[in-house]
């Protein structure tokens, strides 16, 4: 057995930082660092390397011609012992939920991971369904932490998940622009490819506008502080999303930097939506 393989097949600095951003979720959502903060980090960690674990799986031919040296393609990992570890990773996760966490939480748990076995064998390959189920698992780790308080305490984060989600929606049609020699040249049917630029820009821009308002509306919650400083990020959001949007082509999308942008605007509401939560 190859256990460096099998560290390396779950991404353990990305399923580490998810983890992370699940306790991170749990302050926004509560103000507070939870007792059950060490059952959200596994859960996290363990669903988000199942998830790569999949995922991994089902793309192992294509990974066997852009990435041989990934554990399956590469014969470090069988693809049936690849299986069963995913399989493995997800019970571990889904059992801490259900064990040590309220009944809202480890429905989410079960959903997710539910999401994101369908998303690697079948949602990736389908236009706009694959980049909503990407956007809606990141947003999803916000009504991971309210879950914590229960069914009110993922109806307080709704907001800040719907926020995210749309941020997030839009920087995936974004980088499937900018993705697009590649994708066509694998056969993948991405929504620029189906669509066209143009209209995968537009529908972008439309997420991000989504993102923003429902950010604005969060004042509710914090007040005219939180306000002047989501307004800051939200500019850079929609400029972002504006900056690319007479893109032509892959090349001028990624010219444009439009999904460099948005990342950073995600992280700097991050930072925002975190404070908010602590000092406000």
């Amino acid at each position: 057995m190859n256990g460096a393989a099998y560290l390396s097949i779950i991404r353990p600095v990305n399923s580490v930082v998810a983890g992370l951003a699940g306790i991170l979720a749990t302050v926004i959502a509560t103000g507070t660092i939870p007792a059950e903060f060490l059952f959200i980090f596994l859960i996290v960690l363990f669903i988000t390397g199942a998830g790569n674990v999949i995922n991994d799986y089902y793309d192992r031919e294509i990974d066997a011609i852009n990435q041989p040296d990934r554990p399956i393609p590469a014969g470090l990992i069988s693809p049936s012992h690849a299986l069963i570890y995913a399989v493995l990773l997800f019970f571990a996760g889904n059992a801490i939920a259900i064990l040590f966490t309220p009944v809202p939480l480890t429905c989410i748990a079960l959903g997710n991971s539910a999401l994101l076995w369908l998303y690697a064998a079948y949602l990736k390959g389908m236009p706009l369904i694959g980049n909503i189920s990407v956007s809606y698992l990141a947003a999803s780790i916000f009504l991971f932490g309210g879950a914590i308080e229960e069914i009110s305490g993922i109806i307080t984060v709704l907001p800040v998940a719907g926020a995210t989600f749309g941020v997030m929606l839009a920087r995936e049609l974004i980088k499937d622009g900018e993705d697009m020699p590649g994708d066509k040249e694998h056969g993948a049917r991405t929504f620029p490819l189906v669509y066209g630029i143009r209209l995968t820009l537009f529908l972008a821009l439309a997420s991000t506008i989504f993102g923003v308002i429902i950010s604005i509306l969060l004042v509710y919650r914090w007040g005219i502080l939180y306000l002047a400083a989501i307004l800051l990020v939200d500019i850079v959001l929609l400029y972002g999303s504006i900056k690319g949007l007479s893109a032509k082509n892959s090349e001028e999308i990624i010219q444009a930097r439009s999904s460099k942008i948005l990342k950073t605007g995600m992280f700097a509401s991050l930072l925002v939506f975190l404070g908010s939560a602590i000092l406000l």
